[in-house]
């Protein structure tokens, strides 16, 4: 009878996110799990984990710093997985909007993260989402499965138009708070998330299963 090797995944620690959160829910899932910044290790692991928390414009320049954009880019080019979570996810997209300062964002997507418009912000605590029928990410997952989100910001459209037939296009899952926002998108090699899976109980758990099969 033959093992499988666990998938080795690096959450990637450049200082903005709870990373050792993320390495327990992901070895709890099975995953061979290692923090760490070194270029060559997240650029060689079977899956990349992008945390984030904190100010859009912070972020992306501490990942910068450690050549994250470099590797999340080369990753992808290759069709190599990579996950974000929180602001992790929000800098994925063209820019960020933030007390009055725009700052520029890797562009993996077009759109623009900005203030909820909602009675309440943050959107703290437990919200389901409306995810498509064919997705991959909530699979196994009930309708009503609920998910932990910390946020004051979000990307209030989806404006990624895929005229080519033969690309695939992502698929995008809405929550609401005070107004629908984008909560996942899975695309490709490349899936990310508004709320944190790692803090999400047994629905987050079976989300990052979800992802780890497909590394």
């Amino acid at each position: 009878m033959t093992s499988t090797a666990p998938k080795k995944v690096v959450v990637f620690d450049y200082g903005f996110g709870n990373v050792r959160s993320a390495e327990r829910a992901l070895a709890r899932v099975g995953a061979d799990v290692e923090i760490t910044r070194d270029y060559d290790t997240a650029m060689n692991a079977d899956g990349l984990l992008v945390p984030g928390v904190g100010a859009f414009s912070a972020c992306m320049k501490g990942l910068k710093e450690a050549r994250g954009e470099w590797i999340i880019g080369r990753r992808l080019s290759g069709g190599r997985p990579v996950m974000g979570i929180c602001v992790g996810m929000q800098i994925l997209f063209a820019h960020g909007f933030e007390h009055g300062v725009e700052s520029e964002g890797l562009d993996e997507w077009p759109g623009t993260v900005e203030p909820l418009n909602a009675p309440v912000v943050p959107h703290m605590g437990w919200n389901t989402v409306d995810a498509p029928q064919d997705t991959e990410m909530f699979a196994d997952l009930d309708a009503d499965a609920r998910f932990y989100f910390v946020h004051s910001y979000a990307v209030r459209e989806w404006t990624l138009e895929v005229g080519n037939a033969n690309i695939r296009a992502p698929k995008v899952t809405w929550a609401t708070h005070g107004e629908p926002f984008v909560a996942a998108v899975e695309n490709g090699a490349l899936w990310a998330t508004q709320f944190h899976p790692e803090k999400s109980g047994d629905a987050g758990a079976q989300l990052l299963t979800n992802w780890i099969g497909t590394l």
